[in-house]
This record gives structure tokens, sequence and C-alpha cells, in this order.
């Protein structure tokens, strides 16, 4: 499979699909007058696409990895940001579950990416052999 822009992975899809709902949730009532909570989800909404990018344009398989574990662990922060938001009552149980659901499938999609890049690292390095 041959991928010659990020914008044609599918985790960084989603994860601009969770910056979307994050940016939309954010703009709402008491969560929009937030702004430490607001800064915080929006910047690791983003950086779960960003480091998408970033790692895209890599030198190396190990190298994308990396990015896209740090893309990985920000879908994780944003789950937990949404607590805090559902916790003050800024966003209801539906928008939680909602947007909990959408970082869980970008997570795993980045997972599952991960580990086709490390399966296909692999076969290349053996084909060298």
């Amino acid at each position: 499979m041959r991928i010659d822009r990020f914008e044609d992975i599918d985790a960084w899809k989603l994860a601009r699909e969770l910056t979307n709902k994050i940016y939309a949730l954010t703009k709402k009532g008491n969560f929009a007058r937030d702004f430490g909570l607001k800064k915080q989800i929006q910047d690791a909404a983003g950086s779960s696409m960003h480091n998408i990018a970033e790692g895209f344009d890599s030198e190396t398989t190990p190298e994308f990895v990396r990015f896209l574990r740090y893309a990985k662990r920000s879908c994780t922060e944003v789950q937990s940001e949404l607590y805090v938001a559902l916790d003050q009552q800024y966003i209801t149980k539906s928008e939680f579950q909602n947007v909990y659901d959408h970082s869980s499938r970008t997570r795993a999609t980045i997972r599952g990416f991960i580990k086709y890049l490390m399966a296909y690292n692999k076969d290349q390095q053996n084909m060298k052999t």
C-alpha cells in the first residue's frame, strides 16, 4: 500500500474529525469560558492529527511510528479531558459518549496503522538479509 499524502491516511481523517468535534464542543456555554480546559483539549485533539501529518514526513518507519504513538496518546488525553468537561457539566453524557467513542476509534485506527507499519518494516528488513 502506497500513501502519497498524509491526508490519505485513515487515522489522520479520523483525528481531523475528532478535532472538529472538540472545537464544536468548546464553542458552547461555560466550556467556551473555561480557557484552560478549552485550550488543553483543543491542543490535544489537534496534536492527534498534527503528529500523524508530521510523522508522515519522517525519514524512517521507526520515526513515523514514534509520531503515531504521540498521536495515539493525544487521543487518550482528549478522553481524560472529556471527563473534566462532563464533571463540570460543560457537556452532556451523550456528547461525552459520542466524542469519547470517536476518540477510541481514532486510537484503534492509529494502533492498527502502527502494527501495519511495524510488520511492513520487519518484512522489508527480512528481504534485505
